[in-house]
């Protein structure tokens, strides 16, 4: 083993009160994700006169149904069986998992609800949200990263983590075994998502030249579910199940979304010849 790799061995939990209670480094992570997205987005609700209390509703639709969609995407898409038999452990988040494409799907719902009776188009404030979502997706997985969770295959590669803790959440991993910190490349993949689209937000103000919208989701979802296409491919599976397949669960749900990318940016680019 080279001594390049790194050793990670980060407690999950930032502050501890007792045996059954402690603040994680998931929950702030998650939080700040959402924070800092709000923080922009009113930068940029004020530079198009667009209501404040639109933003609040869009940000509380985000957060139910961000957790509500994740929730039931992983109950469902990844361990349907157990809460077929025990509907009841759904409600137990606090017991862990998330699952981002369904949180993807709840989001667009919940968005849907509050934005239909608004003077807005749904594509319009979608796009705005998507300016800011990739910030909140890479402090997600960099939350996913202090869990010691969602990591990668075995690498001989000098930056290899040895995931020493990982055990502790419950995941089957051998022991000693450097791997790809998958949660790593999705962070920093996301993160360059963001800044693209804020440059490119942001110089259409300045140019007083309004950003198409359906460049802004066409380049949010091309982002987003090819970079998590591609970086599956150097992801431990998740469940048992996915051993036999040819493309992992999260590669075949990203294809809906990578699809309708690819259709969003040709009507955009035929719109503006």
């Amino acid at each position: 083993m080279s001594v390049a790799q790194i050793i990670w061995n980060v407690s999950p939990e930032f502050l501890v009160f007792s045996d059954s209670y402690a603040i994680r480094w998931y929950g702030i992570l998650f939080s700040l994700g959402y924070i800092l997205a709000y923080a922009i987005l009113i930068q940029s609700f004020k530079k198009e006169r667009i209501p404040h209390i639109m933003l609040e509703k869009m940000t509380l639709a985000a957060i139910i149904g961000g957790v509500v969609g994740a929730r039931l995407g992983h109950c469902f898409f990844y361990e349907p069986i157990r809460y077929l038999h025990n509907p009841i452990e759904i409600l137990f988040v606090w017991q862990g998992g998330l699952a981002s494409h369904g949180g993807a799907v709840g989001v667009l719902i919940a968005f849907w609800i509050v934005i239909r009776k608004s003077e807005y188009s749904y594509s319009f404030l979608l796009s705005r949200a998507m300016l800011v979502v990739p910030l909140t997706g890479a402090c997600i997985r960099l939350g996913n990263l202090m869990n010691s969770e969602i990591y990668g295959t075995e690498t001989t590669l000098p930056w290899g983590f040895i995931f020493e803790r990982s055990a502790e959440v419950g995941a089957h991993i051998e022991q000693a075994v450097p791997r790809h910190p998958t949660q790593l490349y999705e962070a920093g993949a996301y993160f360059l998502v963001f800044v693209v689209l804020q440059l490119l937000y942001w110089k259409s103000i300045r140019f007083n030249n309004p950003i198409k919208t359906n460049l802004i989701i066409g380049i949010f979802l091309l982002g987003i579910f090819a970079t998590r296409f591609f970086i599956e491919f150097f992801k431990a599976n998740q469940v048992p199940f996915e051993s036999a397949w040819i493309l992992n669960l999260g590669q075949i749900l990203s294809i809906p979304f990578i699809l309708y990318g690819m259709y969003v940016l040709f009507v955009y680019k035929f719109q503006k010849k």
